[in-house]
């Protein structure tokens, strides 16, 4: 089952002295977090009033949020975004709907164990998968991945040698 609310980063400090916040983003572009009007910080709905990328970063001015300190109250905090807001392309999922996952060998249908992790590298994600061994299964369509059912939570892959971690 998918999860209703995504993780899209942390509030990792106060942006000047007018109650800006900095977001760092954690798996996802800033640009693509500022598309959200409304965010979710522990729960709550927030309402954006404004936005700007800054570096790697995003900086929000947000209601009742006037200065250093009460912007520095937010830190630490997580920011989601509601999945029923969030678009994604045909075949790309946010990393908290595959947690947890069964993964399936497609020619099998041995179940080989769960994702527990997603690792985030420059040419492509990785999903950790642990049951009787741990697997690093790179994340390509139709190479390593055959289907994906999130929904239903089930990944099925395409098993080939070495995709376990105490294999040679």
């Amino acid at each position: 089952m998918r999860p209703e609310f995504i993780p899209v980063g942390h509030i990792v400090n106060a942006h000047g002295i007018k109650g800006e916040v900095k977001l760092n983003p954690e798996g996802f572009t800033p640009e693509f977090v500022a598309e959200f009007d409304t965010l979710y910080i522990n729960g709550q709905a927030i309402r954006v009033k404004s936005r700007r990328v800054h570096k790697s970063t995003l900086l929000l001015t947000l209601p009742e949020v006037e200065d250093m300190d009460a912007a520095l109250a937010l830190k630490g905090r997580e920011v989601s975004v509601r999945r029923e807001d969030a678009a994604l392309p045909e075949g790309e999922y946010f990393d908290a709907e595959l947690m947890g996952a069964a993964v399936l060998d497609d020619a099998t249908g041995e179940e080989l164990g769960t994702i527990r992790r997603v690792l985030h590298y420059p040419a492509h994600k990785v999903y950790e998968v642990r049951g009787q061994r741990e697997y690093l299964i790179p994340a390509v369509p139709e190479v390593f991945i055959a289907s994906v059912d999130a929904d239903a939570g089930v990944v099925r892959i395409h098993m080939m040698k070495g995709l376990a971690t105490d294999e040679n």
